[in-house]
């Protein structure tokens, strides 16, 4: 700025006395949290603290076997659990609780008024879930966890505050959002004069994410002027993530946590995370270490064993990230290998009784047949189901065999989204650069702009979010990416909020120069994915610049077609899937859903069969740029009535955009949207759990029909 812009400055600039401003006074929000808990743990065992005292505090053995317990009946329910992380943290979060109880109850107040503690390894909730019952925290007991991750249950995959704030302070779920949470929570301490302790419990997957990164620069740094309250950071470093090992798959993490003395960290370093009493000694005097000198946050970085309790976890690849029982009747021996000899709890081995009566009562149910069925339901059995994904590694693995110079970049989720077996082909063709979504992207745009073909790959709420900023930055270096983009909305059912994208396309559709699309079968995703592949390839040899192309996916599995053999897919184009509208005169519907929703769409088009009704569902594949003639025509053939139907919210979706793009035509049409509304998903055994209640299941579908035929 030049002197005398500056000199302009600062004659406009109006002095304020500080001494007439008011001191900085916080807003007081009453805690939600649940009090210290009164007594000991249900299933304790007795450690020493520094002056000499014993304490009890929840045995890690008991809490990996809830653990065990817990997901065996989320299992049954059709949810996928964790049992891995969990496991590896028992020891590290038994001695944490224990000292913070214990700190309350000799300071007279209540624990979360001497601590805060913040959870960023989200996978690891459930532990904690199964910890705070031994103690009857918040008054949850075994009752309680027995409904862990369904739809009546506030216990949800990953720690959720909106759902369960008597014990959960800040939410959790995508990795490495927690510490700089935590970080804000010291800074506020500070700003009140408050030295409160926060401690938060880190992965080490959770430590390559950009967020957590620029939190382990800043919070020594802020603590060193004085800007922080009292910070205790535990990692768990078990070199482990959830498709393989670290260090084998992408990167040693240990110049990492060797430099956080650098930073300005206290080190302490715990070579066996899995001796309790090493672990409380070394938790206790890090608190002690940051409540006499606020200055220097402590980090301890705790060597730990993913899926402990069990040889066969331990060995496994993935360290039992997901539950690795298939079924109840597994579960004794697990239990007794979990207890090392000593004599299981009666209350656990009654619980696995019973889940091997459930398992035995279902098992004898007599077989319903369905008899003739109706043509929607008739056509979803006309193909086997399997996953989408199934085409994305089929359409990779075709282009790459072409000799199109595909390049996959993964944050480790490859084994959900489809790519892991294209991995697996062209293992040269691969980078795994550990779990940060954000630079994956970034990085290929790289690669792209070096003359290849980057393919990218993560579930769509990390895609969408931790991926915005590099997705735009790829259009506007003109180094477009291809993204694969799985477990949709409330695909991800048992994950939880935190997991369930609910407004992918409205974070990524006014992208310049993106094209989004949705996939609803596995010969689509083969399809397309193959195209856009091959048209990239074109567009770069004819000296044009592609559009990143992004395809969102389900979980769950899905007929492998639902369009007649010998029709064509096509970017671009919308799929006729079904059409009775010739049944019904003109006392039709045209319904346009996306993706996973297709089935519940066929399936209500069975239900407005029965009252006179036609349907014709179209899958809306094309997003963002709406296939006006597909829709407009069924229009024409069924009176303007349109529903609309997709798991993401109402505000900026594929319906809003729809209608928005007929009424710019000068479409004449009367709609009925359905979407989810202003709030945040939650955990169930399936996403049908979920349509049922946020009502985008096939009775919505078919009621909202029914109302724009009657006139509603």
């Amino acid at each position: 700025m030049s002197t005398e812009s500056s000199r302009v400055v600062s004659q406009n600039v109006r002095t304020v006395s500080t001494a007439s401003v008011p001191p900085l006074q916080a807003l007081e929000i009453p805690s939600r949290l649940a009090p210290t808990p009164k007594g000991k743990p249900r299933f304790g065992v007795t450690v020493q603290l520094h002056s000499g005292e014993q304490l009890t505090v929840a045995d890690p053995r008991a809490t990996r076997a809830m653990v065990a317990l817990m997901d065996m009946n989320a299992l049954h329910g059709g949810a996928a659990s964790h049992y891995g992380g969990p496991a590896a943290f028992a020891e590290l979060m038994s001695a944490t609780h224990g000292l913070m109880f214990h700190g309350a109850h000799k300071a007279g107040r209540e624990w979360h008024e001497a601590f805060h503690f913040v959870n960023d390894a989200g996978h690891c909730e459930n532990g904690l879930y199964a910890l705070k019952a031994n103690y009857g925290f918040a008054d949850l007991n075994i009752g309680e966890l027995k409904k862990f991750r369904s739809v009546v249950s506030p216990l949800s995959g990953h720690g959720e505050a909106h759902l369960f704030p008597q014990g959960v302070l800040v939410s959790n779920g995508p990795l490495g959002s927690g510490v700089p949470q935590a970080q804000g929570l010291a800074a506020g301490d500070a700003l009140r004069g408050k030295k409160r302790v926060t401690i938060c419990a880190l992965s080490d997957g959770g430590a390559m994410e950009g967020e957590a990164k620029e939190s382990l620069a800043a919070i020594p740094g802020l603590a060193k002027k004085g800007k922080l309250a009292p910070f205790v950071l535990i990692i768990s470093d078990n070199r482990t993530k959830l498709s393989g090992r670290i260090e084998a798959d992408a990167f040693s993490m240990e110049p990492t946590f060797q430099g956080l003395e650098k930073l300005g960290w206290k080190y302490m370093r715990l070579e066996d995370g899995h001796n309790l009493q090493g672990c409380l000694s070394t938790i206790e005097e890090a608190i002690s270490h940051v409540t006499l000198d606020p200055s220097q946050p402590v980090v301890i970085h705790a060597r730990t064993i993913k899926g402990r309790g069990s040889k066969k976890t331990e060995a496994s690849s993935t360290g039992a990230h997901g539950f690795p029982l298939k079924n109840a009747s597994e579960m004794p021996a697990f239990l007794a290998e979990i207890y090392e000899g000593a004599t299981v709890p009666g209350e656990f081995l009654t619980w696995a009784d019973e889940l091997k009566d459930w398992e035995a009562k279902k098992a004898a149910q007599p077989k319903v047949d369905a008899g003739q069925l109706p043509p929607g339901a008739a056509l979803l059995k006309k193909t086997p189901n399997e996953k989408i994904q199934t085409g994305v590694a089929a359409a990779l693995i075709k282009c790459r065999t072409k000799g199109l110079p595909v390049v996959s970049v993964s944050a480790d989720l490859q084994g959900s989204t489809g790519v892991a077996d294209f991995q697996k082909a062209f293992p040269e063709c691969t980078l795994d650069i550990g779990v940060a979504e954000a630079n994956m992207i970034s990085m290929a745009v790289g690669l792209s702009l070096s003359g290849f073909i980057p393919i990218v790959d993560t579930f769509s709420q990390f895609g969408v979010t931790k991926g915005a900023l590099p997705i735009m930055m790829a259009s506007l270096s003109n180094g477009p990416v291809i993204g694969i983009f799985s477990h949709t909305g409330f695909q991800d059912a048992a994950d939880g909020a935190s997991h369930q994208a609910l407004s992918f396309y409205a974070q990524v559709a006014a992208i310049p120069h993106v094209e989004i699309y949705s996939l609803a079968t596995s010969s689509e995703a083969e399809a397309l994915i193959t195209e856009a592949i091959e048209s990239f390839a074109a567009d770069r040899r004819a000296g044009r610049v592609p559009p990143t192309r992004l395809f969102f996916l389900g979980r769950e599995n899905f007929p492998q077609r639902l369009i007649q053999e010998g029709t064509t897919y096509a970017l671009g184009c919308d799929q006729i899937v079904f059409d009775s509208s010739g049944e019904f005169a003109m006392k039709a519907v045209t319904v346009v859903a996306g993706g996973s929703l297709i089935p519940e769409a066929l399936k209500a088009a069975d239900l407005l069969r029965v009252k006179g009704i036609g349907t014709v569902v179209i899958h809306a594949s094309a997003v963002n740029h709406p296939d006006l003639p597909t829709v407009t025509g069924a229009l024409a053939h069924t009176g303007g009535r349109l529903v609309t139907v997709e798991e993401h919210r109402l505000t900026a979706g594929m319906g809003a955009m729809l209608t928005h793009a007929l009424c710019l035509k000068g479409e004449h049409f009367r709609v009925k949207s359905l979407g989810v509304g202003n709030h945040f998903g939650q955990s169930a055994y399936s996403a049908l759990d979920l349509y049922k209640k946020h009502q985008l299941d096939s009775v919505a579908i078919a009621n909202a029909a029914e109302e724009l035929v009657s006139g509603g």
